[in-house]
C-alpha cells in the first residue's frame, strides 16, 4: 500500500500536465490570432489617411482657387484705381481732359469686366493633362489598328476651321472635311478628326483685339503668346519662322499638358490649326525632344506655291 500511495502523485501530475498542454494559452495569444485581431484597426487607419490626404486635396484646390480670384481681383482694383485717378486728373487739368476721361473710363471698363467676368471654377493642369492623355491613347490605338501609317496632317475644314487627317499611306490626296470620320475613298483612306486645337484656336480667335494675322512671322507671335498669355499650356514659346521655305518652329519651354510627342496633343494642334486658318492650306507637324535650353521643338511645315 505504500508503494501504491508513492505512485500517486506522479500520476496526477502527470494528468495536470497533460490536461495543461492541451488548454488554450488565454494569456498569450499566438501569432496569427494577433495578427487578425491588428487587421481591422489597419483598414482603420488606412481609410482615415486615405480620408486626409483626400480632405487636404480637396483644401488646396479650394485655397488654389481663391489665390487665383484674388489675383483677378487685384487687376480690377488696379484698373479701377488707374481709371479713378485718371477722371480726377480730369477733372484737375483742363488741357488733357479729352484723353485723361478717356483713360479713366477705359480703366474702369476694364476693372468692371475684369471683376465680374472672372472665373469661379479652375480645373488643375494635372487633371486636363489625364484627360487629353486617354484620348490621345484610344486614338493613337484607333489609328494603329487601321493599319494608318501615313503621317498626320491638319487640312482646312469649313465647319471647325481645320481637321485633322491621318492617311493610310504617305502617298495620299486630301479628302473632304464631311468624308470623315472614317475615310474609305480609293487613295485618301484614312481617319478625319477634329483636332483638339480648335476649340482652342476658335477661344482664341474670339479673345484677339484686333484680327488674325494673315502674315507668318506676325501670325506666329500671336500662337506663342495665345499658347503662353491666354491658356497657359507652357512657360514659354519661342517661335522661329521661316516664310520663304513654309515653315516654323516653335520652341516649347514646361508644357503643362505632358509630353508634345503625343497624338493630336493641345499645344501642337492649336499651333497647326491657326497656321491653317490663316493660310489655308495643309499643314504638318513634326515634334521632337530638344535640349536643356527648351525642352520641345514643334516644327509646322506647309506648302508655299
Amino acid at each position: 500500500m505504500t508503494a501504491n500511495n508513492a505512485e500517486k502523485p506522479d500520476n496526477e501530475s502527470a494528468v495536470s500536465s497533460d490536461s495543461t498542454a492541451g488548454a488554450p494559452r488565454h494569456g498569450r495569444p499566438d501569432r496569427n490570432e494577433a495578427a487578425d485581431e491588428q487587421d481591422p484597426d489597419a483598414e482603420v487607419d488606412h481609410a482615415a489617411r486615405a480620408e486626409l490626404l483626400a480632405e487636404e486635396n480637396r483644401r488646396l484646390r479650394s485655397e488654389y482657387a481663391r489665390s487665383q480670384q484674388s489675383k483677378y481681383r487685384q487687376t480690377a482694383y488696379g484698373l479701377a484705381a488707374v481709371g479713378v485717378l485718371a477722371v480726377l486728373g480730369g477733372i484737375l487739368f483742363p488741357t488733357g481732359r479729352e484723353v485723361l476721361f478717356a483713360l479713366g473710363a477705359t480703366g474702369l471698363f476694364g476693372a468692371v469686366l475684369t471683376r465680374y467676368l472672372t472665373p469661379t471654377t479652375f480645373v488643375a493642369a494635372d487633371v486636363g493633362e489625364r484627360v487629353y492623355a486617354a484620348m490621345a491613347t484610344n486614338e493613337q490605338a484607333i489609328a494603329d489598328e487601321l493599319g494608318l501609317t501615313g503621317d498626320p496632317v491638319y487640312v482646312p475644314d469649313d465647319a471647325n476651321v481645320a481637321a485633322l487627317y491621318v492617311p493610310q499611306h504617305s502617298e495620299r490626296d486630301v479628302p473632304d472635311a464631311s468624308a470623315g470620320p472614317i475615310v474609305i475613298d480609293e487613295g485618301s483612306r484614312g481617319l478625319l478628326l477634329e483636332p483638339t486645337g480648335a476649340s482652342l484656336f476658335a477661344e482664341f480667335e474670339r479673345a484677339l483685339t484686333g484680327d488674325l494675322a494673315d502674315a507668318p512671322p506676325v501670325l506666329v507671335e500671336q500662337l506663342a503668346d495665345g499658347v503662353v498669355e491666354q491658356f497657359e499650356l507652357a512657360s514659354a514659346v519661342e517661335p522661329d519662322v521661316d516664310p520663304a521655305n513654309g515653315r516654323v518652329t516653335f520652341e516649347v519651354v514646361e508644357s503643362s499638358f505632358g509630353d508634345l510627342d503625343r497624338f493630336d496633343h493641345p499645344v501642337a494642334s492649336f499651333f497647326a490649326v491657326g497656321l491653317v486658318a490663316a493660310l489655308d492650306r495643309p499643314v504638318t507637324v513634326d515634334v521632337t525632344a530638344a535640349d536643356d535650353r527648351v525642352d520641345w521643338l514643334v516644327t509646322c511645315r506647309w506648302d508655299v506655291d
